[in-house]
């Protein structure tokens, strides 16, 4: 007999496949061995580095370049990159590339830097437009590599074969994916995330543990995943607050970029589910940065997925280290969506509301993309047009 006092862990026995091809350096300063590791895995000296106009303030693309040019490579630069990066822009990039001959892609900034990255890379290698490569399975041949140098502690692109793409004139969030779109090396220095700002620290932070949250109780989760997303759950969530309130909290920012990097392996081992679905629509049409959209959205769809999927957000708050000792499943899942909720408010996430672009009269048509997202069949909670164009409503009037 069940004991409905007792949280229950959900059996995983499924089959599943595991494919790591990033190598990944992460360390304290690993950044200044950029030129050696770069070496490892090319034998050409043309380096094509990415990165955005905001980030080239802090000095660290311009220290990258310094470390490679000392190492004998011949850079260029390209940061013709936004938040939620456009086709037109990667096409640009892919133009760009082609005409340098690069041997070797390097990103470095976050997850808009790095998709974008992707997407030149695959443009260098075939031409074209982006939108020939919407979906899975478009990548016909081999991409020079791609190396990912993240400077936030939220996107897990370094890890991921996929590319998420706006495509301007639709104003939709196009995905572009393939095991060939994966950075054939990740340099993971925590130092870099050192300058982030609280907001973009909170928002980015919140953004890592949707993605662990979401490999974990969505659909196509296997035990390899919900090993990774518990660690990364169980690194990030202290870890956050603590450092959006004090930016040098170094093992903070450790933990923050360690939990950051396995939410990435967690869900390109699964996938997203329905906040991404939400984030993405909202993104596609507002241009609302990913990791803000994604911390509106956390709260309220696991409140909306715990209320009949309760059992794995019950194991998660206790892997979160919440009070949960006495609770049942039912009474878990409340408590961890309530501190949610708190933690939103306590580091400045703001509220749908607060965008003064967003339209509720757009609501159905956001619902609509939601609903066509890839991933909402991931959702653990069956989900339609309907349930989110309630989420939309209810999020509007918090």
């Amino acid at each position: 007999m069940t004991n409905k006092n007792k949280i229950e862990r959900v059996s995983s026995y499924k089959d599943f496949s595991i494919n790591l091809p990033t190598k990944i350096e992460m360390g304290n300063g690993i950044l200044n061995k950029v030129g050696e590791l770069c070496r490892e895995i090319c034998s050409g000296n043309k380096v094509f580095i990415i990165s955005d106009p905001v980030l080239e303030e802090t000095g660290i693309p311009g220290r990258v370049k310094k470390i490679l040019e000392e190492n004998h490579f011949y850079c260029t630069q390209y940061t013709q990159v936004e938040p939620n990066p456009k086709d037109v822009d990667c096409e640009a990039g892919g133009e760009a590339i082609q005409s340098f001959g690069a041997d070797i892609i390097l990103a470095v900034g976050g997850g808009s830097v790095i998709d974008s990255a992707k997407a030149i890379a695959l443009l260098q290698a075939h031409g074209g437009i982006l939108k020939d490569y919407e979906g899975k399975g478009k990548v016909t041949r081999p991409l020079i590599p791609i190396v990912a140098i993240p400077t936030t502690a939220g996107t897990g692109s370094e890890v991921t074969r996929s590319a998420v793409i706006t495509d301007k004139a639709r104003s939709f969030k196009m995905t572009v994916k393939d095991l060939m779109l994966a950075p054939a090396l990740a340099i993971i220095d925590p130092e870099t995330t050192y300058s982030l700002p609280p907001g973009l620290t909170a928002s980015t932070g919140m953004d890592a543990l949707v993605h662990a949250l979401e490999a974990y109780t969505c659909r196509l989760s296997n035990p390899f995943v919900e090993m990774l997303a518990e660690k990364a759950m169980k690194l990030i969530f202290p870890a956050l607050p603590r450092v959006v309130k004090n930016g040098n909290d170094r093992e903070g920012r450790y933990q923050m970029m360690h939990g950051s990097l396995l939410a990435g392996l967690a869900f390109s081992h699964a996938d997203v589910a329905a906040i991404h679905c939400m984030a993405e629509a909202l993104g596609g049409l507002y241009d609302i940065p990913h990791g803000v959209a994604n911390s509106i959205f956390l709260p309220i769809v696991s409140d909306y997925n715990a209320r009949e999927c309760p059992e794995k957000y019950a194991l998660a708050a206790g892997i979160c280290g919440l009070p949960v000792k006495g609770l049942n499943n039912t009474k878990a899942a409340e408590l961890f969506v309530n501190v949610l909720t708190g933690m939103a408010k306590d580091i400045g996430i703001p509220r749908l509301a607060d965008f003064q672009q967003v339209n509720p009269d757009h609501f159905p048509r956001l619902a609509a993309a939601a609903l066509a997202n890839g991933s909402t069949p991931s959702n653990c909670r069956v989900i339609g047009k309907s349930d989110y164009l309630d989420l939309f409503e209810a999020a509007y009037a918090l």
